[in-house]
């Protein structure tokens, strides 16, 4: 089941993110060389244990370029991994901690036209996979004609093309573009045992034959610490694992999940990460209200 587990590169392209700790993940390292060392050694681990699905974006810090660079030290792995990236934010901190600003959503034209390119040059080549960067019910993109035809350009030369979402109506959006005439046929949503609403989204698009991604699993870390619910505390104890491959294990559970990333920072988060691939569990009861989720997930950190 490690095939099912992919590797997102959001923690590990830029000095700092949203998940719980992640600043003393990476030991204070705001270098971008010194970043790009560590994303190959976390790359080089999940390559060893398995793992073909690797997921970027061009918010995502220097994260396309590090696994660019992977890739071209190693020109015989391509062929073998599916890599997937998203256009419509772009990083603006400059590897500078603690900035004001990470990030900025625009999900135009124009932003596309600007971003395809720079995804090619920073991947050495096409990603398999290239998703409109967490589509809200305020994104003016699937109302977009012209936007929605040159993603279809892209489908038409080989492209998976497809959208990935976020905030409390995620099956909402998601509907919307399953009502589409193409030109998608992937998605890439947050899905966990604290936010829950999109499965039966997810599963009408698997029906359709789209590849379904799974997102934030162990939801920015807050699943992988003890304590938030007795019933994963438990489940952790007597299946002598940590509390995040018990959170990755009820993703890899869901039968329309194709791919579950794993968010780490470390090798050894990764292989804690792995060990979900080695267990079965089946919970319930955590799942909260959307939007007091996502309430909590916006107000989380950048560390």
């Amino acid at each position: 089941m490690t095939a099912r587990i992919g590797l997102g590169m959001a923690a590990l392209g830029r000095p700092e993110y949203l998940n719980v700790g992640h600043g003393s993940d990476l030991g204070g390292t705001y270098d971008v060389d010194a970043l790009r060392t560590h994303a190959h050694g976390v790359l080089d681990a999940a390559w060893d244990a398995g793992v073909r699905h690797l997921d970027a974006a061009r918010s995502y810090g220097a994260g396309e370029e590090f696994v660019g660079s992977w890739l071209a030290a190693h020109p015989g792995r391509r062929t073998e991994v599916t890599v997937g990236s998203k256009w419509g934010y772009t990083y603006v901190a400059d590897f500078e901690p603690g900035a004001a600003e990470h990030e900025v959503k625009d999900h135009s034209l124009g932003t596309l036209e600007r971003q395809w390119p720079e995804t090619l040059a920073a991947l050495g080549g096409p990603p398999d996979l290239y998703l409109v960067h967490s589509l809200t019910v305020d994104s003016p993109a699937l109302d977009d004609a012209a936007l929605l035809d040159r993603l279809a350009g892209l489908a038409s030369d080989g492209v998976r093309v497809g959208l990935s979402t976020s905030g409390p109506a995620q099956a909402e959006v998601l509907r919307r573009a399953l009502a589409l005439d193409g030109p998608f046929s992937t998605v890439q949503s947050t899905w966990n045992l604290l936010e829950p609403s999109a499965g039966e989204a997810l599963a009408e698009a698997s029906d359709r034959g789209w590849v379904v991604v799974v997102k934030e699993a162990v939801a920015n870390g807050r699943l992988a610490r003890p304590g938030t619910s007795p019933a994963l505390d438990e489940a952790a104890s007597s299946l002598g694992v940590g509390h995040d491959a018990v959170a990755l294990a009820a993703a890899l559970a869901q039968p329309w999940a194709d791919v579950v990333l794993s968010g780490a920072s470390t090798v050894e988060q990764l292989h804690a990460n792995l060990r979900a691939a080695d267990v079965d569990v089946e919970l319930d009861g955590l799942a909260q209200e959307p939007a007091a989720y996502w309430s909590e997930r916006s107000a989380m950190t950048w560390s």
